[in-house]
């Protein structure tokens, strides 16, 4: 399983599935990252928290922990 933690700056993924519960996976589905989504990393922070990433034409940033949640292709 790849997550989109696991992904370089630079690349492509595709949202396959999303884990956590409640409000966790409501909140990561609220901000755009649904399946079949195409999300481009563009920036990591120096120690790895956050990530930035372009998703649906906006540039949004997730904590390694939301990152963990999103498995991709």
């Amino acid at each position: 399983m790849k997550t989109l933690k696991s992904v370089k700056v630079g690349e492509t993924a595709k949202v396959v599935k999303l884990y956590g519960e409640g409000a966790v996976k409501r909140r990561i589905m609220d901000m755009g990252l649904t399946k079949g989504t195409q999300v481009d990393v563009r920036k990591v922070a120096p120690l790895g928290d956050p990530i930035e990433i372009t998703v649906r034409g906006y540039q949004l940033s997730l904590r390694k922990a939301d990152a963990e949640m999103i498995e991709v292709e």
